[in-house]
C-alpha cells in the first residue's frame, strides 16, 4: 500500500465514524500529512456541523502550510442556500495546503469537479481517485441520492440454501447466522429507514431497531394498504422510533390515532390493488429521507424489484434447507432465462456460517453518469465496505 493509499485508508475510516448523523450529508473523514507525518485528522460528526476538512485544518492549526490533505470526497465549493457550513475550498487555500488528495468526484451539481479546478486555480497540487471502489461504496446511497432526489432503496434478504425465507407455517426463527443478525442491525444503523411489508409485520411482529450493534434507530416504515395489521405491532406501541404506516387513501381516511411517534400517509394504489411503491417514495424524499433498509418479506421484495425501484440487493444465505417453505421472490416478469436481472459490482463475504452477496441492479440508476465500483471482491473488512 502505498502513502497515498495508507493516508486514504485512514481518511475512510474516519469517515465511517460519522455513520447514521450526518445523513442527507455523506460520510467524509480528513488526513493532514506534512513529511510523512500525520499532524492532524478530523471527519463530519453529523449533519450541520463543520465537514471533516475544515475539522482537520482547524485541529492542524498553522501546521497545515506547505501540508498535504487526504479526504475521501471533493472538497465542496459551493455556497447555496440550505448549505449550512462555508466552502472547504475557501478554508484549505487560507490554511496554505500544498497538496489535496480525495478518492471522488462529488456527485452534487454544485460540486461535481469545480472542487477540484478551485483549488488548482489557486495553485495547489491536486490527485483524484485513490481508493475510489471503496469511497464509492462508503457513500453510495449519498451519491444515489444527490442526484435523483429519491431514496437510495438496499434491498436485505435472509434465506436458506434452497431459498425459502420461512417455513410453510410462516415461521423465520432466525434463518441467518448472530454475526449476520448483528450485520443487519449495523445496516439499520446506517440507513434513514427501515421498510418492512405487512406480511412480515403480522408473522415477526419485528421491532426494527437497532440493538445488537451501537447506533440509532432508523425511520420505521411497514406498507399496510388496509391496515388489517397493526393490532399488537411494537412498532406501533412502543414509542422507540418513528414509525410510518403507508395505507391506501381510502384506508387514510378513517384511519384510528396510532400515537404521536406514528404517522399514517394514504398513498395511491397500483393495479393490483396495492401502495404505489414510487407515492411512498416520493413522500419520503419530501421528509428528507435519503436511504431505505428493505428487510422484506416476500410480496414487498417482489414489487420493488419488479418495478426497478431497488438500488442494491444483499442476500445473506444460510447452509440449511427448508424445503416447502416460504419463497422471497416470485413473478418478477422475467419469461426468457436470457433477461434475467443480474447483480453488478458484486461483493461476496462470509458472515458467520452464511455466505453473503451483495451488488448493484441497475449500476444506472444508482450512480447516474458516475463510475460505479467495479469491485469483484471485498476491497475492505464487511463491516466497512458502506454495504453493512
Amino acid at each position: 500500500m502505498t502513502g497515498d493509499d495508507a493516508y486514504m485508508a485512514r481518511a475512510l475510516e474516519l469517515a465511517t465514524l460519522g455513520t447514521g448523523t450526518t445523513s442527507p450529508n455523506p460520510l467524509v473523514g480528513a488526513v493532514i500529512v506534512r513529511d510523512n507525518t500525520v499532524i492532524s485528522e478530523g471527519w463530519h460528526e453529523a449533519y450541520g456541523r463543520p465537514h471533516a476538512e475544515a475539522a482537520a485544518l482547524q485541529a492542524a492549526g498553522k501546521a497545515a502550510a506547505g501540508a498535504t490533505l487526504y479526504c475521501n470526497l471533493e472538497p465542496c465549493c459551493h455556497r447555496t442556500p440550505e448549505k449550512q457550513t462555508p466552502p472547504c475550498t475557501d478554508r484549505i487555500i487560507e490554511a496554505g495546503i500544498a497538496r489535496v488528495v480525495f478518492a471522488v468526484h462529488d456527485p452534487n451539481p454544485h460540486v461535481a469537479g469545480l472542487g477540484q479546478k478551485t483549488l488548482e486555480q489557486a495553485g495547489i497540487t491536486t490527485t483524484a481517485g485513490v481508493c475510489a471502489d471503496r469511497a464509492l461504496l462508503l457513500n453510495e446511497p449519498f451519491i444515489a441520492w444527490i442526484q435523483r432526489g429519491i431514496p437510495y432503496v438496499h434491498l436485505k434478504i435472509a434465506q436458506t440454501l434452497d431459498g425459502r425465507i420461512s417455513a410453510r407455517d410462516g415461521s423465520a426463527d432466525w434463518i441467518s447466522s448472530e454475526p449476520s443478525r448483528a450485520a443487519v442491525h449495523r445496516m439499520r444503523a446506517r440507513y434513514d429507514a427501515v421498510l418492512v411489508g405487512a406480511a412480515t409485520l403480522q408473522a415477526d411482529n419485528p421491532s426494527l431497531t437497532v440493538r445488537h450493534v451501537a447506533g440509532r434507530n432508523p425511520v420505521r416504515i411497514v406498507v399496510d394498504t388496509h391496515l388489517r395489521h397493526l393490532e399488537g405491532a411494537r412498532i406501533i406501541s412502543d414509542g422507540a422510533a418513528e414509525t410510518i404506516v403507508a395505507c391506501s387513501e381510502d384506508a387514510a381516511r378513517s384511519a384510528p390515532a396510532l400515537g404521536p411517534s406514528v404517522t399514517v400517509i394514504g398513498c395511491r394504489t397500483d393495479a393490483k390493488g396495492r401502495v404505489d411503491l414510487t407515492c411512498l417514495f416520493g413522500y419520503l424524499s419530501t421528509r428528507g429521507i435519503s436511504s431505505v433498509l428493505a428487510e422484506g418479506g416476500g410480496a414487498l421484495a417482489t414489487s420493488l424489484i419488479a418495478e426497478g425501484l431497488v438500488d442494491r440487493l444483499t442476500v445473506f444465505t444460510n447452509p440449511s434447507l427448508m424445503g416447502s417453505g416460504v419463497s422471497w421472490l416470485s413473478e418478477i416478469g422475467v419469461e426468457r432465462a436470457g433477461d434475467r436481472p443480474r447483480l453488478y459490482g458484486v461483493i461476496h463475504a462470509r458472515s458467520g456460517d452464511d455466505m453473503v452477496i451483495s451488488g448493484l441492479l441497475d449500476v444506472k440508476r444508482t450512480y447516474g453518469k458516475m463510475d460505479a465500483p467495479g469491485v469483484g471482491e471485498d476491497v475492505l473488512p464487511w463491516n466497512e465496505t458502506g454495504v453493512v
